[in-house]
């Protein structure tokens, strides 16, 4: 009798061990809400991009406080080996499960699109971000599980190196933005989070 055996990949959670990574540029959208403030970055570890991703999201609350997207975690890999991986996700809110996570079928994330509720004024329910589209560098296009509430806005840039290699998330009480990190062989510098920069 033959068994087949599938072989789960090894997972790591990265944190903050790799902060000092270099990066190529930061990749933001102008459609994330004005509240809150910039937490801290996750990176994925030198030789390593985002391949994949999943997403913490609370359903419908049927009138009771929507929070929707509430945190993204991207699986980092080397190219064309899955079988070790490890994940980043920067600060995540308190509520929803977590999916099952996406990828690219070859490649690594190379942009996103965010889908937001814009502010609904002092007595709203403000959801802010409800989901997230990537792009991977193989064509095809990635949507998560996410609330369709709100509109997607416009891309960001694609990753002019390798692949997107960490995230930062900005967060206030039931609200969150998010800022993607591409690689390069350079050093970082002091950047402007609403902005994409690249070296001279």
């Amino acid at each position: 009798m033959d068994f087949i055996v599938e072989e789960k990949p090894f997972l790591v959670r990265a944190g903050t061990s790799f902060v000092g990574r270099k990066y190529h540029s930061i990749l933001t959208v102008p459609n994330g809400e004005q509240f809150g403030n910039w937490t801290w970055p996750e990176m994925c570890p030198e030789g390593f991009y985002a391949g994949g991703f999943s997403l913490r999201v609370e359903s419908d609350q049927y009138g009771m406080d929507d929070t929707a997207l509430n945190g993204i975690r991207l699986y980092c890999s080397k190219p064309g080996d899955r079988t070790f991986l490890y994940s980043v996700e920067s600060h995540i809110g308190y509520y929803g499960d977590w999916s099952d996570p996406q990828w690219c079928p070859s490649g690594v994330l190379i942009s996103f699109q965010l889908r937001v509720e814009p502010h609904q004024g002092l007595f709203g329910d403000d959801t802010a971000a409800n989901n997230i589209r990537f792009r991977c560098s193989s064509n095809p296009t990635l949507e998560g599980p996410g609330m369709d509430w709100g509109e997607y806005g416009h891309w960001s840039q694609a990753c002019s190196a390798m692949g997107i290699c960490g995230i930062e998330t900005k967060m206030e009480e039931y609200q969150d933005d998010k800022t993607i990190w591409c690689h390069q062989k350079t050093e970082p510098q002091q950047l402007d989070q609403k902005e994409v920069h690249t070296p001279q």
